[in-house]
């Protein structure tokens, strides 16, 4: 008996052990998703801060220092009226007037001495509220996956919360792109829990941002309109947004209007007018946002038109589908831009992806999968090669632009697929629909596949 209790022992151990090894995988097994998901974009917001911290970003931020500098010298007439005049390649101040005032905030602080002391920079400062948003909108999405009846794959999440792109345009190019984007995914939000005047105080704070938003506004307001709360949403929504561009509109309306409300970005470098400017017509073969010749206005002022029109017909015609449909709403009118869009930037690939993770998480995928490839391969030419300090854009430089700009076809590529795809999808869902028509869409088929 004294031989065998050894044995035992050792047969007891491994007996322990065999249970422990089948306990861990349970333990994790059991940990709601939730817990990864917020750990993944917990990870991702370190990473974009020490990205911020210790790179100086693109030229934006060169640029969007010296906008400060004019603002606060000269004041925000001054500044949308020549710009940056001393700089080596002028541009013009296409903010709105938060933006503006956010500047001159984060160039004064950068002045502090305390704010100096923290090493907290100028470049730092600028990209600090976009690398919080994007953490937000990753906790709205995983909330807006729970209540929406539809729930979005982990993987998906995941993959938002640490994506490439994200820690590519927050944490290193420099801009204000992703706070438009979290006040817009949460005007969204604020559909599925019946808020009209917050949907509408966020709505306007993101078109304090970037102007792009107003493209939405027809999707918002007929959406409350057909719930008859229009009135609460438009009235929040004007009343801040006069608020704020109170000071441009009484006192330089033109300028406002000419720098804010119609830029028209880069025409040449995207989809269909990077194709037209292949052509090598004289009328067509122009890389820029100003100055067009007479034909390629004209295509710009048509796209443009096409873009517009596609979202109000979006918004009357999904007006009465539940608030969940607002949110791939707005998908569509996503997809439908960045597909005919005459102007583009790389920044607004940061622009979409909510909403496209929303409205088909296969889409998402292979949209990230194409932009970080093109995103890695820009930052990466413009920076010289890892590890990336500083990345200067030379679109004016045709040998850089030829070499760039064909990397972006695959993003292009992966919306228009993914435009035909599901507009397939809606057509065998339902044989009866029309796309050229205002009738109503009354209701979804069981998979919620989105109708145009």
């Amino acid at each position: 008996m004294e031989l065998l209790n050894p044995a035992l022992r050792i047969a007891s151990v491994l007996d322990d052990r065999r249970r422990q090894a089948t306990t861990f995988p349970k333990a994790f097994a059991r940990i709601d998703r939730s817990v990864w998901i917020f750990g993944a974009a917990l990870v991702a917001l370190f990473v974009k801060l020490a990205i911020a911290f210790n790179t100086f970003g693109t030229n934006d931020v060169a640029a969007f220092y010296l906008y400060a500098k004019s603002l606060h010298d000269h004041g925000l007439e001054w500044t949308y009226r020549y710009g940056v005049p001393w700089s080596s390649n002028p541009t013009v101040f296409n903010h709105p007037p938060l933006t503006a005032y956010y500047l001159e905030l984060i160039e004064s602080l950068s002045r502090s001495e305390f704010v100096r002391e923290c090493g907290f920079t100028f470049p730092f400062l600028l990209r600090f509220p976009g690398i919080i948003a994007d953490f937000i909108v990753a906790l709205v999405l995983l909330r807006i996956s729970k209540i929406s009846g539809r729930c979005l794959p982990a993987w998906g999440l995941i993959l938002f919360a640490l994506s490439p792109v994200s820690l590519m345009v927050s944490g290193f190019h420099g801009n204000t792109d992703p706070v438009m984007v979290m006040f817009l995914v949460l005007a969204s939000y604020m559909c599925l829990k019946e808020q009209p005047i917050l949907c509408g105080l966020f709505f306007a704070l993101s078109c304090q941002i970037k102007i792009v938003p107003l493209l939405f506004l027809p999707i918002l307001f007929f959406f409350w309109l057909h719930r008859k709360a229009a009135l609460r949403f438009t009235a929040t929504y004007l009343l801040l947004t006069v608020a704020m561009w109170s000071q441009p509109l009484l006192n330089f309306p033109g300028l406002f209007v000419r720098n804010v409300l119609a830029y028209g970005s880069y025409w040449g470098s995207w989809g269909i007018t990077y194709w037209l400017q292949l052509t090598q017509s004289p009328q067509l073969h122009v890389v820029g946002f100003s100055n067009f010749p007479l034909a390629a206005a004209i295509v710009a002022a048509s796209l443009k038109v096409v873009i517009v029109i596609s979202a109000f017909v979006i918004g009357w015609r999904r007006r009465c589908l539940g608030a969940a449909a607002v949110i791939r709403s707005i998908a569509c009118a996503w997809i439908i831009f960045f597909v005919f869009t005459p102007g583009f930037c790389v920044y607004y690939l940061a622009w979409l992806p909510p909403f496209i993770l929303i409205l088909s998480p296969a889409l998402y995928g292979w949209l990230t999968a194409s932009s970080s490839l093109f995103l890695f391969v820009f930052y990466n030419s413009l920076a010289g090669g890892l590890p990336w300090f500083a990345a200067v854009s030379k679109f004016s430089d045709p040998g850089r632009f030829n070499l760039l700009a064909p990397w972006s076809l695959w993003s292009w590529a992966a919306l228009v697929c993914g435009m035909i795809i599901l507009s397939k999808k809606a057509l065998d869902a339902d044989p009866s629909l029309r796309f050229f028509t205002l009738k109503t869409v009354r209701q979804q088929p069981a998979d919620e596949t989105p109708r145009p």
